[in-house]
């Protein structure tokens, strides 16, 4: 079995994100089978689109409770990690809230552009949140002001379990992360040396590495 396993959500382009962890020498595979994901030693949770088809396509996979009982470390990416929240105010079946998979104890909204154009699309520049003058493990070599790059409407705002900002029209989480489970909201795939980096750190996490976690 692989030591990196993307999910197989159903609604993403798996392809560019096992290139890029290919590209970094990562014994990597997609699959959807709870047994292989529960096997693995780090998980990805991908996903493109909205949160309201995400997560029926993630429940009929019967995948919710093989996601929210992992312990190893797991990186949501882009609307994967929107999906690792509790709601998101995207609006699903008759007109409700999503509510998403409950890993880390925040929310997604809109993001307000002030008037700029929307989606995000394109470079912004990224804020690693330092703490105890230490900035979180997935970005150890990341520089205040390192660009990445973003597609997104909708965002995290800025809380406690912040671990990266950016700012487009007001500030949001360019990344969040709580005990195992951590997202970018960036595309760290199509992010360069910059996104290159950030996913070799991921690789180099194990279960013991993120023991005590990091909020």
């Amino acid at each position: 079995m692989s030591e990196t396993v993307i999910i197989d959500t159903g609604c993403a382009n798996l392809s560019s994100v096992r290139f890029a962890f290919e590209r970094l020498g990562a014994d990597v595979s997609v699959s959807d089978d709870p047994a292989v994901i529960q096997a693995a030693t780090r998980v990805i949770l991908p996903g493109v689109g909205s949160a309201p088809a995400a997560m029926q396509s993630i429940r009929q996979k019967q995948l919710v409770e093989v996601i929210q009982s992992l312990t190893q470390p797991v990186l949501g990416v882009c609307l994967g990690m929107q999906l690792m929240t509790e709601y998101s105010t995207e609006r699903g079946e008759k007109d409700q809230d999503t509510q998403c998979l409950g890993l880390i104890p925040t929310s997604v909204r809109e993001l307000d552009t002030q008037q700029l154009p929307t989606p995000h699309m394109g470079w912004n520049q990224l804020s690693p949140v330092m703490k105890h003058q230490q900035p979180h493990p997935l970005f150890a070599g990341i520089s205040n002001g390192d660009f990445v790059y973003f597609v997104h409407s909708f965002c995290a705002p800025v809380s406690d379990y912040s671990i990266a900002l950016s700012d487009y029209g007001e500030p949001f989480s360019a990344a969040i992360a709580n005990g195992n489970f951590m997202g970018v909201q960036f595309h760290p795939e199509k992010s360069a040396a910059v996104g290159a980096r950030i996913l070799h750190n991921f690789l180099k996490m194990t279960s013991a590495s993120l023991s005590g976690g990091a909020a």
